[in-house]
């Protein structure tokens, strides 16, 4: 069995707020490959003689690669320790850069930026937030919350320099450029990262165990042994759903933005579309650490209801004022608000539940979810629209997974989760007993 037990108080009192900051600016460097890819498209397109639903393929290849791999790449993490893997991941996130910069078509592109960036940056996002459910048993959801955001906010310190460069140098010397910036930013801040040590954080254990908002595991489930509990499977598709119906946004915005004729309309003397999105990203970086906040206090399936509701709420009056451009700035970002905190809570209630013991590794099977969820919101809610030459049947669609997720959190999460912790700390109870391949 893996805990962590007895401590020398105060030890990591100063080490682990370290750790965080390492976080998330190892977070803030793996960021621009996803949202930078927009502003490379048009000249790779050139370059490389490829039509753009080609160029778009790398896009998908990279976040195929970061989710489904992401399991293997927890697992990787676990056993070899986070500094070594967390600098290897900055390494293959600056060679997909490098190497993407000398590429002849859209297969090398495709090996690069696609599959190289999506195993590269995997290892830091899943390695980081596997950390810091381990760091801050107090402060779970707050932590990882951060280290999102971290994620979500990095490009913005990247986009106009990235953009500048481009138009001033070209996309070979910005990948080349960049991606060595990004890569020595990410490799530094991987090498003051470490775990806990064996008795380092037990008296924030011990402190969170009886804090009563949440409850911490009695004892560590390997992921073969997760996989097998029903309610690792109730929060796959809890996560599923919420996944799909972000990333159907985030994916079919100016599309649907075009079709409700808000695409051009003027809104506080800027284009709807841009404020929409420029708005977006705050709301979806904020909402990470405040929600992650809030669950640490009145526990995570209430947090769920509240936000998963909301978002839910915000999307319906998103469609029935769909024509309206000032509302459709505005609730846009209440719907990213009550979006992005699944990658604090979902992280957060998972390492609750099952323990930190092979938390990165156990993470990375949920995080397929949304892999999953980028399958469902894009392509196939894309087709829904063209079969049925609307978009009210996508809305319609992931407005019950809204709401369905949030009834899920509170009527069904919350109770089985109760029995099941239940019934864990009567097995740690006994774990002395149980066969070494079990315990």
């Amino acid at each position: 069995m893996n805990t962590i037990n007895t401590a020398t108080p105060g030890l990591s009192g100063k080490t682990r707020w370290w750790q965080l900051l390492f976080g998330v600016i190892a977070m803030m460097a793996i960021s621009s490959p996803q949202y930078v890819w927009a502003l490379f498209t048009t000249e790779l397109t050139a370059s490389l003689s490829a039509t753009l639903p080609e160029v778009q393929v790398t896009f998908a290849i990279l976040i195929v690669a970061q989710t489904f791999l992401s399991p293997f790449q927890g697992f990787l993490v676990d056993k070899f320790g986070p500094r070594l893997l967390l600098s290897l991941g900055a390494i293959l996130t600056a060679l997909s850069w490098i190497l993407a910069a000398q590429v002849s078509g859209v297969w090398g592109l495709y090996l690069t930026y696609g599959l190289l960036g999506g195993v590269g940056t995997g290892i830091i996002y899943v390695g980081v937030v596997g950390l810091m459910v381990q760091w801050f048993p107090d402060k779970r959801g707050f932590a990882v919350g951060m280290v999102a955001a971290g994620y979500g906010f990095g490009a913005i310190l990247t986009t106009f320099a990235i953009s500048a460069s481009i138009k001033s140098s070209g996309v070979p010397s910005t990948l080349m450029t960049f991606g060595l910036i990004l890569g020595v930013v990410g490799f530094l801040a991987a090498q003051g990262m470490r775990r806990p040590k064996s008795n380092e954080v037990a008296t924030l254990v011990e402190k969170y165990k009886s804090s009563g908002a949440n409850t911490e595991s009695a004892y560590s489930y390997r992921p073969q042994q997760m996989l097998k509990k029903p309610v690792f499977w109730l929060m796959f598709i809890m996560m599923t759903m919420m996944s799909t119906s972000g990333l159907m946004v985030i994916s079919q915005m100016g599309a649907f933005a075009k079709d409700f004729g808000v695409h051009d309309a003027m809104v506080f003397g800027m284009a709807a579309l841009p404020l929409a999105l420029t708005i977006d990203r705050f709301a979806n970086g904020l909402t990470r650490p405040f929600f992650g906040w809030v669950s640490d206090r009145i526990g995570r399936e209430n947090t769920m209801f509240i936000a998963f509701g909301m978002e839910g709420v915000a999307m319906t009056l998103w469609l029935m004022t769909s024509d309206n451009p000032v509302l459709f700035v505005l609730l846009s970002g209440v719907v990213f608000f009550g979006w992005g905190e699944i990658f604090s809570l979902f992280p957060s209630i998972l390492t609750d539940t099952f323990g930190t013991g092979h938390a990165t590794t156990n993470y990375g099977f949920l995080y397929m979810a949304q892999g999953v969820g980028s399958v469902l919101g894009g392509p196939l809610a894309a087709m829904m629209h063209d079969a049925t030459g609307s978009w009210t049947p996508v809305f319609v669609t992931v407005i019950c997974m809204d709401f369905l997720t949030a009834f899920l959190a509170i009527i069904i999460l919350k109770p089985m989760r109760r029995r099941f912790l239940s019934d864990t700390k009567a097995l740690a109870s006994g774990t002395a007993a149980m066969p070494a391949a079990q315990a």
